[in-house]
């Protein structure tokens, strides 16, 4: 499945947070986004999605223009894991990912074994089955953001629209859903991610591309958009990029000014 935008502008109601955008996803690719908070990532995502309208250009999935589908024809397209909140309602985790599977059943019918067996899947996949019957609303914020994927998965889309879905997460469960993201797009799975993490960006994506005040300022392959020097003007700091031998790609780490001077450990 592919995604594109070409001139596009995007805002709420009339006033636009970001125009002239040109963007294109291909089928099993994996593109991360990075940008400082306030830039309009999630804007950017939530008119990708088609949940607000855009204010200009053209946005179409495989060719076809986003506003034309249904939300139920969308949903089995495309699935969307948001930024983890605590929710309203008591719903069991498992609850949660079943509503995943709302565009696969009927509107009055209730899940089937089949769909209890999907989700239950997702949930063990990503090594949080045993939360099932836990309330939504008492689990970690890491852990929620775990079931979020999860629900994602279970509705068994083509494209998964990612927006942070590390944060909260500590560096295990964050291994996790990366690795799971590198499997996924390895079996044809497109995946549209944003992070604050560089690193995540060397660890999974094809493409990345650079926003800053509404607009995409460079794309291209990790090794070659995510420089010290870009991501300085990216982020507003000085940065060091180095390649880690044993894990096979680059890391980025912010250089601090500080006089607390730190020898390295011998031996």
């Amino acid at each position: 499945m592919t995604l594109s935008a070409v001139d596009l502008s995007f805002g709420y109601g009339s006033t636009p947070l970001g125009s002239g955008l040109t963007l294109s996803i291909e089928q099993g690719e994996v593109l991360c986004l990075l940008g400082p908070n306030g830039c309009g990532k999630t804007t950017l995502f939530k008119t990708l999605l088609g949940l607000i309208p855009s204010l200009g250009g053209r946005l179409e999935l495989d060719g076809r223009p986003v506003a034309s589908f249904s939300r139920v024809e969308f949903a089995r397209r495309v699935g969307y894991v948001p930024q983890a909140s605590a929710g309203y309602f008591p719903f069991e985790v498992l609850d949660v990912v079943l509503m995943g599977r709302a565009s696969r059943i009927g509107t009055f019918a209730a899940p089937s074994r089949a769909d209890h067996a999907i989700a239950m899947g997702m949930l063990d996949t990503l090594g949080i089955a045993h939360l099932a019957a836990r309330s939504f609303s008492a689990i970690s914020g890491g852990e929620r953001q775990l079931a979020l994927v999860a629900r994602a998965l279970a509705q068994e889309p083509s494209m998964l629209v990612m927006d942070e879905p590390t944060a909260s997460l500590d560096f295990g469960n964050q291994a996790r859903v990366l690795e799971r993201i590198g499997a996924l797009a390895a079996s044809g799975l497109t995946i549209v991610l944003s992070t604050h993490d560089p690193g995540h960006a060397f660890a999974c994506a094809d493409k990345v591309a650079l926003m800053k005040n509404g607009a995409i300022v460079a794309t291209g392959a990790p090794e070659t958009v995510l420089t010290a020097e870009a991501l300085g003007a990216l982020y507003g700091v000085d940065v060091a990029v180095s390649w880690l031998e044993q894990a096979r790609h680059h890391v980025a780490v912010p250089v601090l000014r500080t006089s607390r001077a730190r020898q390295a450990p011998s031996g």
